[in-house]
């Protein structure tokens, strides 16, 4: 099982690292009691990120069981989204 984290590509790389470690922890937290998340957590929780077009990011908000991101830093811009290990 994998999570999927998706960043976008169009703010600076050092907050799409955070962004990606901060998704990663929302995630896991929004979706802790999820019988997939007790199953990723038994084996490698393996995580796969990805750098996405403004459009990508906006058509993947419509797939179920995320989390949005947002960096205050970057005047509350969405900058990341996490899914639900699958």
């Amino acid at each position: 099982m994998k999570m999927y984290i998706l960043v976008r590509e169009s703010i600076p790389i050092g907050f799409g690292i955070l962004a990606a470690a901060h998704a990663s922890l929302s995630c896991y937290l929004k979706f802790r009691d999820a019988p997939e998340v007790a199953e990723w957590l038994s084996g490698p929780f393996y995580k796969v990120v990805c750098r996405v077009s403004e459009t990508e990011f906006e058509a993947a908000k419509a797939f179920d069981d995320h989390v949005v991101l947002t960096e205050s830093a970057l005047g509350g811009a969405e900058v990341a989204i996490a899914f639900r290990p699958r």
